[in-house]
């Protein structure tokens, strides 16, 4: 049996697929083997608790989430992990929003709200990734007086350029062509999981991370093995220890075989 006690796993395009918008059977069925087996399972993910929607086959398997890219960190009641955007830049990102007329998820520690809402949100958030739980009518103001944990702007890689040396306290994890996630700089999935296993006396060398995303690049570094997906871009793949085949074709299930987890 492997060593590995501890799994971390991206959602969008690593568990679930983004033609069925579920868990395919395989990947439940793999993760309930290696739940028995004794081995901790974690989410990683860029989305906000709030949209975490599409995993509630496996819920009862989960062990604790990193979330928004690594800004928010929890294993059951236990915070492991807050690290809010500085109110400067929040405002920084708002305004140049307001300037270039482009939209903006502003992920509060309660509430998420879209600044300046444009139908692209819309069309990637409910219709791509079956979030159908944004209330798009909700006043930005109410979520601003809370911990800000993630900006999403709807913009291209040529206006990010431009936009992140305003914003001296973020860096940008972009794994979509149409937006990208802003969070606290030094903040991501892999000093996340580093985080975690500090926290629940995990040894790193006995971490494993799975992902598809230009988001997922940390977690695959820092992790004792990173996996990638076979629908992950080549970039992606090169910063994985081991490649596997894609979600919709029992990717987790056949990484699980190769490490002999189950």
């Amino acid at each position: 049996m492997s060593r590995h006690r501890a799994l971390f796993f991206d959602i969008d395009g690593t568990l679930v697929s983004f033609q069925i918008h579920s868990i395919p059977e395989s990947t439940i069925h793999a993760l309930e083997l290696v739940k028995k087996n004794g081995i901790n399972i974690f989410i990683s993910t860029g989305r906000p608790i709030q949209i975490i929607t599409n995993l509630k086959a496996i819920e009862h398997l989960i062990d604790g989430y990193i979330t928004t890219n690594g800004a928010y960190c929890f294993a059951g009641k236990r915070e492991i992990c807050c690290t809010p955007i500085l109110s400067i830049d929040v405002e920084t990102l708002l305004k140049d929003a307001t300037q270039k007329d482009y939209a903006v998820i502003v992920v509060g520690e309660k509430d998420i709200a879209v600044h300046n809402y444009k139908d692209i949100v819309d069309r990637l958030f409910r219709v791509g990734f079956n979030v159908t739980n944004i209330d798009y009518n909700l006043p930005v103001e109410k979520v601003l007086h809370q911990r800000i944990l993630q900006l999403t702007p709807f913009i291209p890689q040529p206006i990010e350029d431009l936009l992140m040396p305003q914003l001296c306290n973020c860096e940008s994890e972009r794994w979509h062509p149409e937006f990208t996630d802003i969070t606290v700089k030094g903040t991501d999935k892999g000093s996340a999981l580093k985080a975690m296993a500090s926290a629940l006396n995990i040894d790193i060398k006995d971490t494993m991370a799975f992902g598809d995303g230009g988001n997922d690049i940390s977690i695959l570094q820092s992790a004792g093995i990173g996996v990638a997906m076979g629908n992950a871009d080549d970039h992606v793949k090169s910063y994985a220890d081991y490649v596997t085949t894609d979600v919709d074709h029992d990717g987790i299930l056949n990484a699980f075989r190769h490490f002999n987890l189950i």
